[in-house]
């Protein structure tokens, strides 16, 4: 496994490789990999010559200093776990390699990025817009690999992609869970044990949405997720949202289950936590 630092080196190393008709498997990441990480380093693996990792705290997509300080960094266990399932290249640049000058581009995902995620964290997504879009010129990718636990940030990609006609291929890959069903994230880490106890409620509420769909009248099944998950003085809840999957638009019914997400963000102690699940 080759690791590099600059720009410079992994662009001319994998353009080295597509002239030689390798086809490359990208997964960009923040580091304080789990198996989230590494199960979209296996679907690269299976589908491309070659898979490139990136590991980079992005500091221009964290609109709370407070939570970027506190990222986990954990750059020798992420490589040695990069390195033992396999990864090909990682770059792993410096703050200073990727944003040499003040960083002014601005984009228009229209309400994409207005809604949910969008409402609460202001410069998020142009945040993290700018360095996919930075992060796919240096490692000219043919497939990159995005979870679904993030799915608001997987529709804006797809926009960047249509929007900038960039020859990439975005595979989403499904959430990976722990046993008790909590969505994996680097963030969990800072749970207290208690808080820890109470994370899969979370899921066991979406669960419950997914099996009350057409089944429970529409606002009823919502509000009732909200007290569930208000009852406990942990958590703030900041919102539960069920949407169109293929626009993100509020909806107010049942009519059209086949397309519908539910959504939730909420503060357990000092850690924000989202998930989604389908409905159907």
């Amino acid at each position: 496994m080759k690791t590099l630092n600059t720009v410079k080196e992994t662009r001319d190393t994998i353009s080295s490789l597509r002239k030689e008709g390798k086809s490359i498997g990208f997964v960009p990441t923040m580091g304080a990999l789990h198996a989230g990480h590494l199960s979209l380093l296996r679907m690269s693996k299976a589908e491309n010559d070659i898979s490139v990792c990136s590991i980079f705290v992005n500091p221009i997509q964290f609109n709370n200093p407070g939570d970027l300080e506190k990222y986990p960094r954990t750059l020798a266990e992420d490589l040695a776990k990069l390195e033992s399932h396999g990864c090909d290249i990682v770059f792993a640049p410096s703050v200073e390699e990727m944003y040499p000058e003040k960083v002014k581009k601005e984009y228009d995902f229209g309400h994409l990025d207005k809604v949910m995620e969008g409402s609460r964290r202001p410069g998020h997504f142009n945040g993290v817009a700018i360095v996919v879009k930075k992060l796919f010129d240096i490692c000219l990718p043919y497939r990159a690999y995005f979870g679904e636990k993030d799915f608001q940030q997987l529709m804006i990609i797809k926009k960047l992609v249509e929007m900038e006609k960039l020859p990439v291929e975005i595979v989403p890959c499904p959430i990976i869970r722990e046993r008790d069903g909590l969505a994996m994230s680097s963030r969990n880490v800072r749970l207290t044990t208690h808080n820890r106890s109470l994370a899969p409620e979370i899921h066991a509420t979406l669960m419950t949405l997914k099996e009350q769909a057409s089944r429970y009248p529409f606002i009823d099944a919502l509000e009732e997720a909200k007290i569930r998950l208000s009852r406990h003085k942990e958590i703030k809840l900041e919102y539960v949202e069920i949407v169109d999957e293929n626009t993100l638009l509020h909806v107010s019914a049942w009519d059209g289950a086949g397309h519908l997400r539910a959504f939730i963000a909420l503060f357990l102690g000092e850690v924000r936590l989202i998930d989604n699940m389908k409905i159907s």
